[in-house]
């Protein structure tokens, strides 16, 4: 691959059943640009829990994807509340999820250690009252 590819997508904060669009949609192109089923995977988990958070707790958010030849990085961005306490947000079962998403079997506290387990690096940017930006990335080579 000469250039990197890059996909955008924007994270709709208002409907649910559109969590997850991106995700799908990044598996296609990866496996249509011939990146092995074992990265896909990793980045779409990944990809999903951050758009089902950003849907969760900070109205939607916007979604980057660069392919290099090497990695694959994943740039989430919100302009939500921010995140309190990274530590005690990293902890598998925590969450902030009100009960009326936790109804619809979302918040069960792992979309954050989930991103984590299946990247490479992830990195959380979060400033109260401002939003959250979260790096992460999959080596591919």
């Amino acid at each position: 691959m000469a250039e990197n590819v890059v996909f955008h997508f924007d994270v709709d904060g208002e409907d649910f059943s559109s969590a997850g669009g991106a995700s799908v949609t990044v598996k296609k192109k990866l496996r249509q640009l011939g990146i092995a089923p074992e990265y896909i995977r990793r980045v779409a988990i990944a990809m999903y829990e951050g758009e089902i958070n950003m849907v969760i707790h900070a109205n939607g958010g916007s979604a980057d994807v660069i392919v290099s030849d090497d990695e694959i990085k994943i740039v989430l961005t919100d302009t939500g509340p921010g995140i309190p306490d990274v530590s005690l947000a990293m902890q598998e079962g925590y969450s902030t999820a009100r009960d009326n998403i936790r109804s619809l079997g979302f918040g069960a506290g792992m979309g954050l250690p989930n991103m984590k387990k299946y990247t490479d690096t992830m990195e959380i940017d979060t400033e109260l009252g401002r939003g959250t930006t979260i790096t992460m990335t999959v080596k591919i080579a």
